[in-house]
């Protein structure tokens, strides 16, 4: 698993997918994604060399991006992919704890999250947390509705859920 981490330019992409390409690499499963002005590349990249190898590849042109480089070994794992049947959305005001709650009773409630993206929305004054949660579940999904109805009322965010047919096409 490959990932980089550093101030959003343009060309990020380009200039690491290309320098692994060139060096023999072949590119699996892949997350990029602009958080705050910083943009985060995880992916998972097929290797002969070792982990330190792949690092000194993508070192130079890592270096010249600005981007912080780490690499880990990891089993790929291709073609099991799961696919969500359940999403979720969650809006409340701002504030500490409210990923943990979330995302606690999720858990308690039998989800497994595949997919978590949160953002910042309404104003300084005013800020709401949002979230989109993208999950797999083999229990009913009254379950997850009840355990969001309680978080719900218990720490006041809006609550919505529903399943995603797999079955599509």
């Amino acid at each position: 698993m490959l990932t980089l981490v550093g101030k959003d330019q343009p060309g990020i992409v380009a200039k690491i997918t290309s320098c692994l390409y060139e060096s023999g690499c072949n590119l699996g499963e892949a997350s990029m994604t602009r958080l705050g002005g910083n943009f985060t590349i995880m992916m998972m990249v097929k290797f002969d060399g070792t982990p330190e190898a792949l690092e000194s590849t993508v070192g130079p042109i890592a270096d010249s991006l600005e981007l912080r480089c780490h690499v880990d070994l990891i089993e790929g794992n291709l073609h099991r992919h799961v696919e969500p049947n359940v999403q979720v959305s969650v809006y409340g005001a701002d504030r500490a704890g409210i990923v943990c709650e979330v995302t606690g009773t999720l858990a308690e409630a039998g989800l497994n999250i595949l997919n978590l993206e949160s953002d910042v929305g309404g104003s300084e004054e005013n800020p709401i947390y949002i979230m989109r949660i993208e999950g797999v579940t083999s229990q009913e999904i009254e379950k997850l509705e009840d355990a969001l109805a309680v978080l719900a009322r218990e720490k006041n965010v809006e609550t919505r859920i529903s399943p995603i047919d797999v079955m599509m096409g």
